[in-house]
């Protein structure tokens, strides 16, 4: 019996460690998702394009905390040299406990402080599944639907392969604005 109420005991710890409780959604034109956990560490990297892909083959942040792990990503080669060519950077923090959310962007809004054209978002997690399902990250499928919104003929698509940059300058240009990250 007590063999068993310590596997019991593993397994829980196992579990709550591999359970993602929140993403941070990291779009540029490398799509990435990082799965958090409730301990604050990644657990998981997937790349929704074939960019954000080889960028996750590239990355070794998961066990990192996810401040660590978003610092990471926005300093390697890939992310500064799009950076370096105007690209923006939107990170999002999905999630549905919204006090837990709430700090999380905190902690990726410093860590995006130093970075040039970063900006960050706090989302719940109904609109995910929609997304996943487009094929986007939930950052492409949030520019998506704001120019979807401007041009119902655009598709996800064509959206999938567009950088944050032209998805943002086109929004601009369909409604008469600076390009703006904000204007979600």
């Amino acid at each position: 019996l007590d063999m068993l109420s310590a596997a019991v005991v593993v397994l829980g710890g196992v579990w709550l460690y591999l359970t993602p409780t929140a993403h941070i959604s990291i779009d540029v034109n490398p799509s990435l998702e990082l799965g958090i956990n409730r301990f604050d560490r990644v657990i998981s990297v997937q790349g929704w394009n074939d960019d954000g892909t080889a960028l996750a083959e590239t990355l070794d942040v998961k066990n990192l905390t996810y401040t660590q792990a978003v610092e990471t990503i926005l300093q390697s080669e890939t992310i500064t040299a799009l950076v370096a060519q105007d690209a923006v950077v939107e990170i999002g923090v999905i999630g549905d406990d919204d006090t837990r959310c709430a700090q999380m962007l905190a902690g990726v809004e410093s860590c995006a402080e130093a970075h040039q054209n970063t900006h960050c978002y706090q989302a719940g997690t109904q609109e995910v599944e929609e997304a996943h399902e487009c094929g986007l990250s939930y950052g492409k499928y949030r520019a998506y639907r704001e120019l979807a919104a401007l041009d119902p003929t655009v598709t996800p698509e064509e959206v999938q392969g567009m950088t944050m940059r032209e998805i943002r300058d086109r929004i601009a240009a369909l409604s008469g604005g600076a390009a703006t990250a904000e204007s979600a």
